[in-house]
């Protein structure tokens, strides 16, 4: 028996030697485990912020592109804008007459003289002519839609009149769509390209307490919309406010009470 005991001891040696490397042997293989599965996700997560930098690079082309787009557009615009304002100058020198432009959008104001008589709707042959000159500009535009709008001073209508116009409202509103008539029907511009819009004494660019000021407020607007513009601006919208009594400080809000004067 006591031979056996080295030869028991070392074979206990040896299972536990066994043994503590088997553990050993398994706790590697587990880190090694862990590594490589650490290792997948970190490619895994690469891959993926690889794949998402690319997206967002071909997005950023993608927006550089529709910039540089948006830039020819623009200065397209602005030298078609150029262009009609410096033809409408050259077609349209009357002091009755003033193009502005503000936001893209040219507006040739018409004082209602140099277009009717008073208190009417039907277009003078002076009228008519100065409207030809206009349509004569558009019609090298096709692309810009064309908002007529109406306007009168703040002296009603005359009672003898009234069965016609009852208010400034249908005066004005009668006077653009006239000036839409005749620019389509007799210049030949396309009427989808046209709308008419009466806004009677409530849009005044001047004082209607005096006779100057009304005879600035009987007008008619020729607004010229930017190229494929959908919206409608409103028309004076820049220097007219909601109607308000008028004050020097205030010369283009609207207009005070009703003075006598030269009618609508």
């Amino acid at each position: 028996m006591e031979r056996q005991l080295p030869w028991i001891a070392a074979v206990v040696t040896a299972v536990f030697l066994v043994a503590v490397l088997g553990l050993v042997s398994y706790a590697k293989h587990q880190e090694v485990v862990r590594t490589r599965l650490a290792l997948a996700e970190a490619q895994a997560s690469a891959d993926q912020l690889e794949q998402e930098l690319a997206r967002l690079r071909e997005q950023n082309t993608g927006l550089e592109a529709r910039l540089r787009d948006l830039e020819a557009e623009r200065e397209t615009e602005v030298r078609q804008r150029d262009t009609l304002l410096a033809e409408m100058q050259a077609a349209l020198e009357s002091r009755d007459v003033t193009i502005s432009e503000l936001q893209g959008r040219l507006t040739v104001d018409i004082l209602d003289r140099v277009l009717f008589d008073s208190g009417e709707a039907d277009l003078k042959p002076e009228g008519q002519a100065v409207l030809r000159k206009v349509a004569a500009v558009l019609s090298a535009h096709p692309d810009r839609q064309v908002l007529v709008a109406g306007h009168t001073d703040n002296v009603p209508i005359r009672p003898a009149a009234r069965h016609r116009f009852p208010s400034n409202w249908e005066l004005s509103t009668a006077r653009a769509t006239a000036a839409v008539r005749f620019l389509s029907e007799q210049c030949g511009l396309d009427p989808r390209r046209l709308g008419a819009v009466g806004y009677g004494e409530y849009r005044p660019i001047a004082d209607n307490r005096t006779a100057e000021g009304r005879a600035r407020n009987r007008r008619i607007e020729i607004v010229v919309l930017p190229a494929e513009s959908a919206a409608v601006p409103p028309v004076s919208g820049e220097r007219a406010a909601p109607p308000a009594p008028w004050s020097p400080e205030a010369p283009s809000e609207a207009a005070g009470p009703a003075a006598p004067g030269t009618p609508p």
